[in-house]
């Protein structure tokens, strides 16, 4: 395991390619789970763990990591695999930073880091049911034969151990601006249907029409099936907002083939990400992005979709 996050800074430039890369792990079991490295600031063995009285049921401890208190999730128990791990079997620890917090992922063996397109990536199968803790397949081979790793959804795992609370702040919404939203469009891309779901309860309030896509290509294949039926897709949409990493098309692809398209290019889009913000302001620049949010923060999500409404109003 030495090394083998050496060169996650070097990994930046993959995104925005329409490239990733996947850490790979065990959960104490043959199957392999992966989540995106660029998400990832270390891997470790376990420390010393404080248990919380009355913390979640899926909140093994805390670790002191660099005086900084960690929260340490059993990510085996979260996505539903029996919480308890036979004794003398190895045991690291993620350490991520999704949503602008920091926390531990309690897991198997850590094996490597494959580099991959999102185009291989796949969503998963339609059977999987809606309660699964995933947000995508992919299939790696090596000497022997081909595996299926299963990339684990995060934002959900999260979702049901923190409280994500979508209602408004007192003073956000724009009284003058309320009748003027009812029935607008804006089309949500995300992979996590749990992030669909925080954005659209947000949004919702403000009487808009919520459009949803779980990928990058599904979403271009929307807009462009609009423009061939003649509709001014900057008329049609208030905004689109995007995640950044999603199978088939990431978020960044999607907007430089939404920029690149002369019938949509004048499309307003927002990218509202778990991934670190000054990488991202960067890739706003480099992709035409409109506006950079970090996930979840719906006070911020009104505002913009405020200001976007006041600028098509010439307010």
């Amino acid at each position: 395991m030495t090394g083998v996050l050496n060169t996650v800074d070097q990994r930046t430039k993959l995104v925005g390619e329409n490239r990733l890369e996947l850490l790979l792990f065990s959960l104490n079991s043959s199957q392999m789970f992966a989540i995106n490295v660029f998400k990832v600031r270390e891997v470790i063995k376990v420390p010393p763990l404080t248990k919380m009285p009355g913390a979640h049921y899926n909140i093994t401890g805390v670790a002191s990591l660099r005086g900084v208190s960690v929260p340490i999730i059993d990510l085996r128990a979260a996505i539903g695999f029996p919480p308890s791990r036979l004794e003398n079997q190895e045991e690291n620890l993620i350490i991520t930073e999704y949503n602008r917090t920091v926390q531990g992922f309690l897991v198997g063996q850590v094996r490597n880091i494959v580099n991959t397109t999102w185009s291989e990536i796949q969503p998963p199968p339609k059977t999987a049911g809606r309660s699964n803790y995933l947000t995508a397949i992919t299939r790696i081979k090596d000497a022997e034969s081909e595996k299926i790793i299963e990339i684990i959804d995060v934002e959900k795992v999260l979702a049901e151990i923190i409280d994500y609370d979508v209602s408004i702040s007192e003073g956000v919404l724009d009284e003058q601006l309320a009748a003027q939203m009812i029935g607008r469009n804006v089309l949500i891309v995300d992979d996590s249907s749990t992030a669909r779901a925080q954005v659209k309860g947000t949004l919702s309030q403000l009487g808009l029409n919520i459009l949803e896509c779980c990928d990058g290509l599904q979403a271009l294949r929307l807009l462009q099936s609009w423009c061939d039926e003649g509709k001014d897709v900057a008329n049609e949409l208030l905004l689109m907002i995007t995640d950044a990493e999603m199978p088939e098309m990431d978020g960044y692809k999607l907007t430089h083939e939404v920029r690149s398209d002369p019938r949509m290019k004048d499309l307003h889009v927002v990218l509202n990400t778990s991934l670190s913000g000054s990488f991202n302001d960067a890739m706003v620049k480099k992709v035409g992005c409109d506006r950079f949010i970090s996930k979840f923060q719906p006070d911020l999500l009104v505002e913009v979709t405020q200001n976007r409404l006041r600028t098509v109003l010439g307010l």
